[in-house]
């Protein structure tokens, strides 16, 4: 197995982890535990039943190495990109926003109308990525799994998700420059740890568009081809 960017199949995935700590999440993403000793990427990787190309090209995309999509569709497992951003939405969708909301209100307290028109505006921005993710879970991604049993569907296409495909932390970068520009609260603990929060939430939103832009779009539109 080649190296394909920063990280290899050979190097120790304590290692990867302790020099990037958001791997955390595509580590738990991909359903690999933690207490992996020593052992390499390939090793864990493989124990674990995950395919190592696959998260290899993963963990090397959203560190920033450049990678040439040609090369990257190369041995990539479609059905673990799936796994990945499905455990990705449940994140997302069942603990982080609903976490933030809650320290939203731990923050701004009270009933007043501040507090009233963020989490009206944090509402509306959840339940827009509810939508978006609920699309992907109910039709994306039946749709490539389809494909890959050598069915192919005649009424959709990659490229109408593509089109569609709209960047969801979008609204999220909105809402922590409001509050960071616009409201006359006090800095406190609570405030700074949810503006954290956003910010990191905001982050792992953008990486998981470009993990379905650069990773599964490109990959889904080859295996149309073979259909």
């Amino acid at each position: 197995m080649y190296q394909i960017g920063q990280y290899g199949p050979n190097d120790d995935m304590s290692t990867l982890i302790c020099e990037n700590y958001q791997m955390l999440l595509v580590v738990h993403r991909f359903g690999i535990p933690l207490g992996f000793g020593d052992k390499s990427i390939d090793e864990v990787c493989r124990e674990n039943h995950v395919d190592t190309h696959t998260f290899l090209n993963v963990v090397n995309l959203l560190i920033g190495n450049s990678i040439e999509l040609g090369h990257v569709n190369t041995d990539i497992a479609l059905p673990a990109i799936i796994k990945y951003l499905r455990n990705s939405h449940s994140y997302f969708l069942d603990f982080r926003l609903p976490q933030i909301r809650q320290k939203l209100l731990e923050a701004f307290g009270g009933d007043n109308g501040l507090t009233v028109a963020i989490i009206k505006y944090y509402d509306e921005y959840s339940a827009e990525v509810h939508k978006h993710m609920m699309h992907e879970e109910q039709v994306v991604f039946p749709y490539v799994e389809k494909l890959l049993r050598g069915e192919r569907p005649a009424d959709y296409d990659i490229d109408t998700f593509s089109r569609h495909h709209d960047n969801v932390e979008s609204k999220l970068r909105e809402l922590k420059n409001i509050i960071i520009k616009y409201c006359p609260t006090q800095s406190s603990n609570e405030l700074n740890n949810m503006l954290f929060d956003l910010f990191s939430c905001s982050e792992d939103l953008a990486s998981h568009n470009e993990i379905e832009d650069k990773l599964l779009i490109p990959i889904v539109r080859k295996l149309e081809t073979q259909n």
